[in-house]
Formats: C-alpha cells, sequence, structure tokens
C-alpha cells in the first residue's frame, strides 16, 4: 500500500500501552506540565526583556533556548492532547511529516543554541575584559541566524525523503507524536537513503555541537584551573552549573531515544513511550526552572515582578 495508492491516509499515534483506560488521567498531568513550560519560558523572556540590565549575550542565548522549548512544546502539545485527552489517534500523513519537521527542527535547534551558550560561558571565563567586544549585539544576531538557518535547512529534506517511501499495514506509530525514525520503520520500502541521511544529519547538527561542547568545557576548565584563587574559581564554575543542567536534560534523553530506536527493538513498549516522553516534555519544563533558580539575576527580578519587593542586586 502507498501514499499515492490506495493505502493508509493516516498513521495511528499510541499512547501508554496497557493504560488507556487512563489516558484521561494522564492528560492532567500532561497539561500541566505543558502549561508550566508555557509560563516558565514565558516569564523568562518577559523578565529579560524589560530589564536593561539582563542585555547582555548570556541572556539573549537563553532567550532563544527559550524560545525553542516553546517551539517544541508547540509542535507535540496538539497530538499528545489529542491521544490523551480526546482518544483520538488518527494523524493525516502530511500533518505527521509537518510535525515530526519542526520537532526535529526545534531538536536541532536547541542543540546549537546550547553549543552558543558553552561558546559564551568559555568567552566569559577566558576572556572577561574583552566579553562585551567579542560577543556584541551584531555577533550574537548572526550567530542565532546562522543555527537557525542550519536547523531549517538540514531538517528539509527528511519530510521529502519519508514522502517517497510505500507505506504499508499496519501503519500505527510508537508514540503520541511522529518522529523520522518512528515513521520511517513503517516504510516497506528501500529505506536506506533516509537511514544514510538520518545519520548525517545528526552527526553533522548534534553529534558535531556536543563535541564542540565538551571542547568547550574542555578550555573552561584548563582556565579556571590557572587561576589561583579558590574561591575565583568555584564562582567561575557556578556560572556553568545552569548550562550544565541544561545540557543533561537535552542530551541524555535524546542520546537514550536514539540508541533504543536502533538497538532497543526488543525492548517494553513503555520505555520507548517513557523516553520519548521525557525528550519532549522535560528540557521545556525545566530549563526555566533550572536558570529561575540558580542565576540570581533572573530569579531576583522574578521575585520582585511578582511581589513588588525590589531585592538588592548583590552577588
Amino acid at each position: 500500500l502507498t501514499i499515492g495508492n490506495p493505502g493508509p491516509s493516516v498513521f495511528l499515534l499510541t499512547g501508554i500501552p496497557d493504560l488507556e483506560y487512563a489516558h484521561r488521567w494522564i492528560a492532567i498531568p500532561l497539561c500541566i506540565i505543558y502549561a508550566t513550560a508555557l509560563v516558565g519560558n514565558c516569564t523568562i523572556l518577559y523578565i529579560i526583556r524589560t530589564e536593561p540590565s539582563l542585555h547582555q549575550p548570556m541572556y539573549y542565548f537563553l532567550c532563544m533556548l527559550a524560545l525553542t522549548d516553546l517551539g517544541l512544546s508547540a509542535t507535540t502539545l496538539p497530538t499528545m492532547l489529542s491521544v490523551f485527552l480526546f482518544d483520538s489517534r488518527e494523524v493525516n500523513i502530511n500533518a505527521c511529516f509537518a510535525q515530526l519537521y519542526f520537532l526535529h527542527t526545534f531538536s536541532v535547534m536547541e542543540s546549537a543554541v546550547l553549543l552558543a551558550m558553552a561558546i559564551d560561558r568559555f568567552v566569559a571565563i577566558h576572556q572577561p575584559l574583552r566579553y562585551s567586544a567579542i560577543l556584541t549585539n551584531t555577533t550574537v544576531s548572526k550567530i542565532g541566524l546562522a543555527f537557525t538557518l542550519r536547523s531549517v535547512f538540514m531538517v528539509m529534506p527528511t519530510p521529502a525523503l519519508l514522502r517517497r517511501l510505500h507505506y504499508c499495514l499496519p501503519n500505527i506509530l510508537s508514540h503520541s507524536f511522529c518522529l523520522h525514525q518512528d515513521v520511517m520503520k513503517l516504510a516497506c520500502s528501500d529505506r536506506r537513503i533516509n537511514s544514510i541521511y538520518g545519520l548525517f544529519g545528526v552527526i553533522t547538527t548534534m553529534g558535531l555541537d556536543s563535541v564542540l561542547i565538551v571542547l568547550s568545557y574542555v578550555m573552561i576548565i584548563r582556565t579556571v584551573l590557572s587561576i589561583a584563587s579558590q574561591e575565583e574559581r568555584l564562582k567561575a564554575l557556578n556560572t556553568c552549573v545552569s548550562h550544565i543542567c541544561a545540557l543533561l536534560t537535552f542530551y541524555i534523553p535524546m542520546i537514550g531515544i536514539s540508541m533504543i530506536h536502533r538497538y532497543g527493538t526488543h525492548a517494553s513498549p513503555l520505555v520507548h513511550v517513557f523516553m520519548a516522553d521525557v525528550y519532549v516534555l522535560v528540557p521545556p519544563v525545566m530549563n526555566p526552572i533550572v536558570y529561575s533558580v540558580k542565576t540570581k539575576q533572573i530569579r531576583r527580578r522574578i521575585l520582585w515582578r511578582f511581589q513588588r519587593e525590589r531585592i538588592p542586586d548583590k552577588d
């Protein structure tokens, strides 16, 4: 059966196996999670936009991260809630291709923003006196534009490559949203080109980003170790804690879901569902929480905004 012939015009999404009877109850924490992600990231954007003292490269990159997280949440929200809240599992093939395109685009973009934030931390620690001169507003804008264009154009061939494949029954996906690896497995024609391009895309984007992030932190550690005062060392490393938490919440689930799709064919369906949901839900929720708690400037301004009591800006 093919897309162009009398074949399946829809894919069937999957909620949580063996817990279909509880899907509407599961929809409640899902709604809370999405609301938390929306409020948290919008709060970060609002605080940075309205506070002139936060108009610095570090916070501009944080704005990019918040926008990416909002895009990631908005991409998966419609199908996840339709499955869990309304028990509507059908998704049109074209809509599925559009969803996976935006999902992977925002994922690649988030990886790129995390790389930019690692470079930002290295420049701030290695060249503190030249920090503002190196990372000017123009430079930050160019970095953001370059990473956005890379994400958009790198993922663009994916839907076209999927469209050329023939799909057979059963047309049941493993998750409540569309992923490239998951859709590709439903094809009954030769999918080697899709696999090769998918691997190429991952290596040249997230793979390269992760290597550069590791190199950035190697140079950060070398710079910190050259600082004589232990107090200054701890202070320098403390500026990286939030970023390290963001890296872990993004890369660990991403690596986990990639490994499961490639090598976990005999793993329980619950493992597939859990890793995929963590991959799309945890970063948008945790990133604003981590940065609000660990970044004093943002935390104090949030408290001041909501309590109407100015808190002294002291480190």
